[in-house]
Parts: structure tokens; C-alpha cells; sequence
């Protein structure tokens, strides 16, 4: 029987692991000076020497971008945390059948305990973080200050510390504290991505560039795909000091260019239009394309004779794109125009019924007539509400349903958003799958930051609770819009809320607890805990997605979850007898976990194992 770990993976452990496979003699045993437990370090000295040739020390010029803080930001990302997500179904809509999720708190702690089961199962990322202007708000995770200069400081934070502050100009550390708080989000953000996903992120022109140097090193130079230009803005600012700033970017980056595919436009009645048939050819509509390129090959330059009698050489630098035979071929099939009076320059035939892909290439430019404006993102929540105000600079739904179109999501793809604000990407998520009927599920991740005022009087306290509800009346005007194709339509979503971890400092530090304490300390479960609390934790460490139905049944009063069908199969009530564990043995679940002071009498305890061993001696037991 194994104990659950109970806390985030240990991102520094990982990375050493990742060493050891390519230099086993790198890494070493040593006692940690903290726990005094055995942990593995890298031996430095024999990785420079394993490195030598290429290994770069002191101060040596080398290209770099970095910043202050930027190692700690670092350390930050690969740092576990003791940590839980607590589901709370009087929130959440269809709790027992959706595969949606809405996850309150910061996103840095949300994304170190969703990534072990969630690693490399997340198609799209979109992000709309803090742009930095000097008036928005960042996350401040500096876990080394003392709880009295946390108090000192302005601004609300969480039971993990983490503090939102404006980020004013006037700060000395302006790009630094941005930098510091992206950063390790980014980090822990890549490892969730498919290795053919792709992610996104808004932003404007305060942090362009260092965002694009933060990404390159993150997921790599060669994965860039594009600087998407958003026309956010359809009329100028007369009052603008200088230039009236009409647009932001939108960064796009995949997880390995080499498998990523791009999702295709539709080809819209505009782009058809361009398509005609002036010389009535069978094969339908067609437009010309130029014969000409500029990469010169001599066996593409040669003078070809019009129907008129002309001769026609390649523009000047320039040669013809088909060699001679190929040119002579297309001139039989009538794939060559000269013109309706057979006098022009030769142009190829491009048809319509034979384009290679179904749809168009996608342009580096968003113009507002196909993804909408600000003004447009403000109008739809104001139409889902009914008042003004209720947030401010929400993303039309058209704009992401343009990225969603990018990322080319499969059936049940997995989107998330860590700064999730009004939820456009949720409402986006669920208007597709209406249209396209796919399955895709969407996570949101929102700190649950109070509101102005004005907001409070509209009813609501946080910006959670904002998002939470323009998804549930976004999911029943989207049903009631098209009753009779979204029946099947999964317009629901599981809350969950970060808080501490479930377990008691002695499940973590037993060596810390001293003897005084120890016998108040017998259960190592936080009193205020439910076993629907466990059980959501347990799920993340044994890798079952939070969306898994959890089905349950009551044996000799007490209560057994069965997750997935039996991949997970726990009870977490007090006085466990035999027939409750022999109960559970027969479902034959893959693992199968329960408390540690959850046997009714030492003979259950005794009886344990060899119940299991009896009756599924497959299954791997767990213990809290």
C-alpha cells in the first residue's frame, strides 16, 4: 500500500530526471538540509565536463534576455505547491455530466496542480493577460516575503500569498514585475499543450516585444507562428496625443511547428466572387495567377508566342514559373490564358473545384469586419446582462471563434484560458460546437478579484462570479437561438475553487509535528474538509480529469466513489469494515484509495491486503 503524495509535482526533480536519462553520472544522492530526506541533485562539475565544448561560464558575451528576478521566476515555475482544488456543486451547472470547468483562483497554483494529469492534453491556450499600461493589475508571487510586509502592501491576496497591485510607471521595476509574473505561468503553461497545440495571447504594444523574447525561449524561435495584427478600434481617437492606436497583437506560438496543421478559413462568397469562366471552360470557374517568379532557373527562361502572333519574354530578373515541357502541357489542357483577344501576357488557370484545401489561408491581420471590435465584445455582454458596465474591455465572440477556427481543434479538444475575465471563451467554445457540432470542452481559470463599486451594485462581488454567469446565459441563448440542433449541447461546467491543501501539515512534514501535538493531530485531514474534497484531489495526483463522472453507492452506511468507471474507486468515511473493503476489491478498480485512520478495527487493517489480493490483486492501493 503507497501514500499519495498530495501536493503538485516538483518541477526542479522532474527537470533532474530529465538529466539523469541523458548523463546518469550527473546526478548524485545527497540530505536535503531542510527535510533531511534523500533527494537527487546534479553534480555541475561532471555536466561541464560531460558539456565542455560547448559550455559557456563567467562572462562570457553570449545573446540573452533576461531581467531582475528572473532566476527566482524561474524557481518559482518548477516549485511545488501543497495545494487543492475544492469542487463546489451549488455553482456549477449539470455538475454530475459536464466536461466543462470553471477553477477560481490564482493561476500560477491552478496550473502547477493541473499539470501532472493534465500534461500534454490541452489543443488550445488563449490568454488576455494584464497588458501592463500602468493602471492593470499583476500578480505579485514573491513567496519569500513575511506575512507582515503582505499587510503592508495595498491590494488583495490569496491564502497562498499571492498579492494584486497596480503596476503604476512610475515603478522602478515597470517591465520586471510584468516579466516576473508571465513568466513562470508561460513555463508550467507549455508542458499542458498536445504536441501539435497551439497557444495564444493577447496583448498591445507596452510588452510586445518582450513577450515575443519571453515565448521564443519558452517554446522555441523555430515555433513562432505568426504576430496576428487585431483591428480593435473601427474609428479613430481625434483626442489621441500623437497616432490614434487602432489595434493590439495577438502572439501564436505551437508546441512543435513541424506537427501543428492550421486550421483553414471558410472560403466566404467575397473570395468566390473573384472566381469567373470567360472562356466557358467545362471545369467551371476559374481566375488567373501570375506565370512569372523571381527565383531564376534557365530552363525556365524562354520567350513563349502569344495566339496573336507576340512574343512574350519574362519580366526583367524574373523567369517563368513552369519549365518549357510543363508550360506545353498546361497549353494542351487549356490551362494556360492569354486574354480575350489571345494578345496578353500568359497566366496560369487556377479552378475553383480544384483547390487542394478546403478552405482559405488565414492572413496575418484581423480586421474587425470578420472578428469584430471592442465595441462589438462590450455590446455582447451588455446583451447578455441587460445593463452596461458589468465588465469592462470584454473580446468579441467573434475574435476568438477566429482563433478556435487557427488552433483546428479536434472533436473533444480541450481549450483553456488562465486569465479567463468575462469568459468570451467560453461563450466562443460553446457557440462552435453548436455550429460546427464538435465536443470540444473549455477550462477557465479567473483570482477571484473584487469589483468595483458600481459592478458591486449590479449584484456582483468578484469577477468569477461575472464569468460564471455570462456562461450560463450564454449556454441558454445559444439553445433557445437553436433548439432543435443543440439538444446534445454541453452548456454546463464543474466550479472548483483553489484552496489549501486538504491534508494537515503532519501528512507533509511528519518530523516537524512535535510530541506535544502529535495525539490532537491523529487524522492528518483538515476538519472543514468533505470527502468530495479528497476525492477531486486524489483525481489530480492519480491522473483522473477533473471532468470524469463519479458515480456513488452506500455499503454499510458508507459512501464508496467510483471515478471513470473504476479507474479510481475510495472511500474516505471512518470505521471502514471488511464488507466495505471487500465491497470495493470486487469493483476491480485500478487503484483504490482510502484514509489512513479509516480502518473500523486493527483485523480490517490486518485484512486489508490480503482482501485485495483475494479479490483484485491488480489493483494498486492508495492511503491519505
Amino acid at each position: 500500500m503507497y501514500k499519495l503524495r498530495m501536493q503538485s509535482t516538483n518541477g526542479v526533480q522532474e527537470n533532474i530526471g530529465k538529466i539523469q536519462s541523458l548523463f546518469p553520472d550527473c546526478v548524485t544522492e545527497t540530505i536535503d538540509e531542510r527535510t533531511g530526506e534523500l533527494v537527487r541533485k546534479v553534480d555541475f562539475e561532471k555536466l561541464q565536463q560531460n558539456l565542455s565544448a560547448v559550455i559557456i561560464s563567467g562572462r562570457e558575451e553570449r545573446y540573452q534576455f533576461t531581467w531582475p528576478d528572473k532566476k527566482k521566476a524561474i524557481l518559482l515555475s518548477n516549485s511545488p505547491v501543497n495545494a487543492a482544488l475544492r469542487p463546489c456543486r451549488e455553482e456549477s451547472v449539470d455538475f454530475d455530466n459536464t466536461q466543462n470547468l470553471y477553477i477560481e483562483g490564482d493561476n500560477l497554483d491552478v496550473l502547477k496542480c493541473l499539470k501532472e494529469t493534465y500534461l500534454h492534453k490541452v489543443k488550445m491556450i488563449y490568454i488576455d493577460p494584464p497588458y501592463n499600461t500602468g493602471n492593470d493589475f499583476v500578480y505579485e508571487d514573491d513567496f519569500a516575503e513575511s506575512s507582515a510586509e503582505y499587510l503592508a502592501n495595498s491590494g488583495q491576496f490569496d491564502e497562498q500569498g499571492n498579492r494584486l497591485v497596480a503596476n503604476t510607471e512610475s515603478n522602478g521595476r515597470f517591465h520586471t514585475d510584468w516579466l516576473n509574473m508571465i513568466y513562470p505561468r508561460l513555463k508550467v503553461a507549455r508542458d499542458l499543450l498536445t504536441d501539435d497545440g497551439v497557444i495564444f495571447i493577447s496583448i498591445d504594444d507596452n510588452e510586445i516585444e518582450n513577450l515575443r523574447k519571453v515565448c521564443d525561449e519558452i517554446f522555441g524561435e523555430s515555433n513562432f507562428v505568426a504576430q496576428l495584427i487585431w483591428e480593435r478600434a473601427y474609428s479613430p481617437k481625434n483626442d489621441a496625443r500623437f497616432i490614434s492606436n487602432s489595434h493590439d497583437y495577438v502572439l501564436m506560438f505551437a508546441k512543435d511547428i513541424n506537427q501543428f496543421v492550421i486550421g483553414r478559413l471558410e472560403r466566404t462568397a467575397e473570395a468566390n466572387s473573384r472566381y469567373s469562366n470567360p472562356d466557358n471552360d467545362p471545369r467551371g470557374d476559374w481566375k488567373p495567377s501570375d506565370m512569372s517568379v523571381k527565383t531564376y532557373n534557365v530552363e525556365s527562361d524562354y520567350p513563349i508566342t502569344t495566339p496573336s502572333g507576340r512574343v512574350v519574354e519574362p519580366p526583367a530578373g524574373r523567369c517563368w514559373r513552369l519549365s518549357k515541357n510543363a508550360f506545353f502541357e498546361r497549353l494542351r489542357d487549356n490551362r494556360i490564358w492569354f486574354g480575350p483577344d489571345g494578345n496578353s501576357v500568359p497566366c496560369i488557370k487556377r479552378f475553383l473545384s480544384e483547390l487542394k484545401f478546403d478552405g482559405m489561408a488565414p492572413t496575418s491581420i484581423l480586421f474587425y469586419k470578420d472578428v469584430g471590435h471592442s465595441q462589438e465584445g462590450a455590446k455582447e455582454v451588455v446583451a447578455l446582462f441587460g445593463d452596461k458596465g458589468v465588465f469592462d474591455g470584454p473580446k468579441p465572440v467573434r475574435l476568438l471563434q477566429r482563433l478556435i477556427t487557427l488552433a483546428n481543434l479536434k472533436d473533444d479538444s480541450i481549450v483553456l484560458d488562465f486569465f479567463s475575465g468575462s469568459a468570451t471563451t467560453a461563450h466562443a467554445l460553446l457557440k462552435t460546437n453548436a455550429e460546427k457540432e464538435k465536443h470540444c470542452k473549455f477550462i477557465l481559470v479567473q483570482l477571484p478579484e473584487e469589483v468595483s463599486e458600481t459592478k458591486k451594485d449590479q449584484g456582483y462581488k468578484t469577477i468569477c462570479e461575472i464569468g460564471k454567469e455570462r456562461i450560463r446565459r450564454a449556454g441558454k441563448k445559444i439553445k433557445e437561438e437553436s433548439p432543435l440542433t443543440t439538444q446534445g449541447l454541453d452548456t454546463g461546467f464543474r466550479v472548483l475553487k483553489l484552496d489549501s491543501s486538504n491534508m494537515e501539515d503532519i501528512y507533509y512534514t511528519p518530523k516537524d509535528i512535535s510530541q506535544a501535538n502529535l495525539f490532537s493531530l491523529v487524522d492528518n485531514v483538515k476538519p472543514d474538509r468533505t470527502a468530495e474534497d479528497l476525492l477531486f484531489q486524489v483525481m489530480l495526483e492519480l491522473g483522473a480529469t477533473l471532468d470524469s463522472k463519479i458515480a456513488t453507492e452506500v455499503v454499510s452506511g458508507k459512501t464508496i466513489y467510483n471515478v471513470a468507471d473504476g479507474y479510481i474507486v475510495a472511500c474516505f468515511d471512518k470505521d471502514v469494515t471488511d464488507e466495505v473493503v471487500t465491497t470495493i476489491a470486487k469493483m476491480h478498480p485500478l487503484y483504490a484509495v482510502l484514509c489512513d485512520t479509516s480502518m473500523a478495527t486493527d483485523s480490517t487493517a490486518t485484512n486489508f491486503e490480503q482482501l485485495f489480493k483475494t479479490y483484485s490483486p491488480d489493483t494498486v492501493t492508495k492511503i491519505l
